[in-house]
């Protein structure tokens, strides 16, 4: 189930624009000058209620930082990390499945709030600034490199996801990739540095040949199997950076078809992040996409007594993807009634269009089950009516196969 939503971005343009999950949240460690221990453990603690999804206390604690070492440029990026982290769960970009699929650089974005944005490009701004000095004042230090690479990074990834502008991202991912590739030159021992540089290998190697050679033009190196090593390495070595190659990892390898090893990582990410119960929908949802309902089924009942106890703030269309998972994970197991319960809630709740059409599909398929034809023919059609509206390539294609069968 490789279909994506907003931002609508494959892990190829992920990897181009820098747009992996929470790829603008890399801090780095060590750096040049060491920040005094309270700002360290205040950035440590932040990053920590993030993953948790504890996002304005994680914004307080960047703060704070701030305010303990203005001149370090990592909680201004951090700062606007979270805000845009903020706004993709607004959009309900949360799981792998918004990172699968089809890149798109033609979708009508929703304007971000005027505060947040501004909020954003000043931090942003004043994280560029910062981090260009430490490069100009030690052009041969490794960690300076690092940090004007991951805040150019960070700009490729708010323009790619909340602005939707694919080629505004193409000169700050470039800047990004070639700061790293430094970075690593300098120091071979920094790990997390080859995040990015990872990233962009790899997707670079799963574009079409003329894109390959538009890409190398541009300044992308590919190889996909150095990019997975790379980003591999980075999911292995103790760093500020560690979380973000592992979900960057839970991407790819639902990408390559080897769902053990994301839900490996899964699980690794679980018990470090118990608070964010989104990581028992992306466990399901990578349970399904490798034809293991009842595994999927047992991370849904876990994530559902999670969510239905957390007051925190839920992601758009949040709700109606526990009740899709829940209801495909009972159409696979024939639990009819139940099925069709479930997927009347995603109907009723607010929810992107291609879930809708993704729960259409499993009502053909519960109609199928009863043997009723008629009703299956008018879910399948209508089901197929919004994922081609969706550009959703993978929903279209299993309902040609379903369609097919039944003739």
């Amino acid at each position: 189930m490789d279909r994506i939503c907003q931002p609508r971005a494959a892990i190829v343009s992920c990897a181009i624009l820098g747009t992996v999950l929470a790829c603008g949240a890399a801090s780095a460690q060590p750096i040049v000058q060491p920040p005094p221990a309270g700002s360290a453990a205040l950035r440590a603690r932040a990053l920590d209620l993030g993953y948790n999804l504890d996002h304005d206390e994680a914004l307080a604690a960047f703060k704070a930082a701030i305010a303990l070492e203005p001149s370090d440029p990592a909680p201004y990026r951090l700062v606007a990390a979270t805000l845009w982290i903020n706004l993709l769960f607004r959009q309900g970009a949360v799981l792998a499945d918004d990172y699968l699929g089809q890149a798109r650089s033609d979708l009508a974005r929703t304007p971000p709030p005027p505060e947040l944005a501004a909020a954003f490009q000043a931090n942003l701004d004043k994280a560029l600034a910062l981090s260009a000095a430490r490069v100009r004042a030690n052009p041969a230090a490794a960690d300076a490199h690092f940090q004007l690479g991951a805040t150019h990074g960070f700009l490729a990834t708010y323009r790619g996801t909340v602005e939707g502008r694919v080629l505004g991202a193409v000169g700050p991912a470039r800047r990004a990739y070639g700061e790293h590739e430094r970075a690593l030159e300098l120091d071979p021992a920094r790990k997390d540095a080859g995040l990015i540089v990872g990233m962009y290998r790899y997707g670079v190697s799963t574009l079409p040949l003329p894109l390959r050679l538009l890409a190398g033009l541009a300044g992308f190196g590919g190889g996909r199997d150095r990019g997975l090593r790379l980003i591999e390495d980075a999911a292995s070595f103790p760093s500020d950076v560690q979380p973000n190659a592992m979900f960057t990892l839970i991407v790819i390898y639902n990408r390559e078809g080897r769902y053990g090893d994301a839900m490996r990582v899964i699980a690794e990410l679980q018990r470090r992040y118990p608070r964010n119960r989104l990581l028992w929908l992306e466990a399901a949802s990578t349970a399904l996409r490798a034809g293991r309902p009842a595994e999927a089924k047992h991370a849904l009942e876990e994530g559902l007594a999670r969510f239905s106890s957390d007051p925190r703030p839920r992601a758009f269309g949040e709700l109606a993807r526990w009740h899709y998972y829940l209801g495909a994970a009972l159409v696979a197991l024939k639990v009819r009634d139940a099925a069709e319960s479930e997927l009347a809630a995603v109907l009723g709740a607010e929810a992107p269009e291609w879930l809708r059409g993704r729960a259409h599909k499993e009502l053909g398929k519960l109609a199928d089950l009863r043997g009723d034809r008629a009703v299956a023919t008018v879910e399948y059609q209508t089901s197929m009516r919004i994922c081609r509206a969706q550009k959703d390539t993978t929903c279209s294609d299993e309902l040609g196969t379903l369609m097919r069968a039944r003739r």
